[in-house]
């Protein structure tokens, strides 16, 4: 019983740090996915095997070889000269994707509650710094709590698209409009590759402190398969809304239909999820800094809630599309790498 309750922490505490600003306002999954119609569930499918296998095999990795942080794990893949660089860009991603869930947050206050922008990244940042000083524990203590909520809302919240627009979502299974441009066949890979590097912030201390090599499969199988239950749910609901896609947060305009005591219970989970990942790249990226310039764990921590905070005045939106397809190609190459490297023994 211990064993199986292990095994849902890491799941969802892989799922937790997944799933964001982009994933939980609907921007992340019309990007990638909807805007492509019912031919994204295909993709949908096709990335939630990649989380599966990569996920296993970082947290495997991880435990074997003893990583601390994602720095010894990528010199492990990429040999000493090449990881540093790999490192590098590496945390270039994770404090830029770090930013835009910490705009999210802003925006979440600002379109969906009319607060000003900076009442929610500063309170975020705030919060942020007292659970992360907690350590890994908190994160997963966090997960435990937000994660359920988070798959439980989503599978209300496309019960209740369905039951006004049947037609619609039956319609998604059916194939029927391919669209012209083949951009879709490449969605599922960058959006795969770009969520497992961020991700290895997490997992990587996942496969340290875990260890029990059954857990982290496990963990690593039902992570994957609650993520894809969650995009699949986020997409149907999504794509048979297209007058959506225009607004930061879509997925909020769904909700409005349902009535406003729903629209808040959406914001409270949206804010949860954003905040989930938020805490768990800042834990992630921090101890690689702790390492890399031999400074105590706060005073790194302190300063990259600084450096989040100046990149994310850019805005959600922009940085989100942006970014997020460009770091998907370049995550690719990880993808290939990692495919390669054996697991030790």
């Amino acid at each position: 019983m211990k064993q199986w309750i292990s095994v849902l922490l890491v799941a969802a505490t892989y799922i937790g740090t997944v799933i964001g600003a982009g994933f939980a306002t609907g921007k992340e999954i019309v990007t990638f996915f909807s805007k492509y119609g019912e031919i994204g569930t295909i993709g949908v499918v096709i990335s939630c095997i990649l989380f599966i296998l990569f996920g296993n095999k970082i947290m495997i990795i991880a435990a074997r070889i003893e990583a601390y942080s994602y720095k010894e794990f990528n010199e492990h893949i990429f040999g000493y000269k090449l990881g540093k660089i790999v490192n590098f860009i590496i945390f270039v991603i994770v404090i830029s994707v770090t930013s835009v869930m910490l705009s999210g947050a802003g925006a979440v206050f600002q379109e969906q509650l009319g607060i000003p922008f900076q009442v929610g990244v500063i309170s975020t940042l705030v919060i942020c710094y007292l659970v992360v000083l907690k350590g890994l524990k908190g994160i997963m203590a966090i997960n435990a709590y937000i994660v359920p909520i988070i798959i439980l809302f989503s599978l209300f919240i496309f019960i209740s698209v369905f039951d006004h627009q049947p037609d619609k979502l039956l319609g998604m299974l059916t194939f029927k409009e391919v669209p012209h441009q083949f951009l879709w066949v490449s969605s599922p890979f960058t959006y795969a590759s770009f969520n497992i590097i961020t991700a290895l912030v997490v997992l990587v201390p996942l496969g340290k402190e875990i260890k029990d090599e059954n857990v982290l499969k496990w963990g690593g199988f039902f992570g994957g398969l609650g993520l894809c239950l969650m995009l699949l749910l986020g997409h149907f609901s999504l794509a048979t809304n297209p007058e959506t896609f225009r607004f930061d947060i879509p997925m909020a305009e769904i909700i409005k239909l349902l009535g406003s005591f729903i629209h808040i219970l959406f914001i409270i989970v949206v804010y949860g999820e954003i905040f989930n990942t938020v805490v768990a790249n800042v834990y992630g990226i921090s101890r690689q800094l702790k390492v890399s310039l031999q400074i105590k764990y706060h005073h790194a921590v302190w300063l990259i809630l600084a450096v989040i905070f100046c990149i994310s005045q850019f805005g959600y939106n922009q940085l989100l599309t942006t970014l997020y397809p460009f770091y998907g190609y370049l995550g690719l190459v990880f993808l290939i790498a990692l495919l390669l490297k054996r697991k030790p023994k």
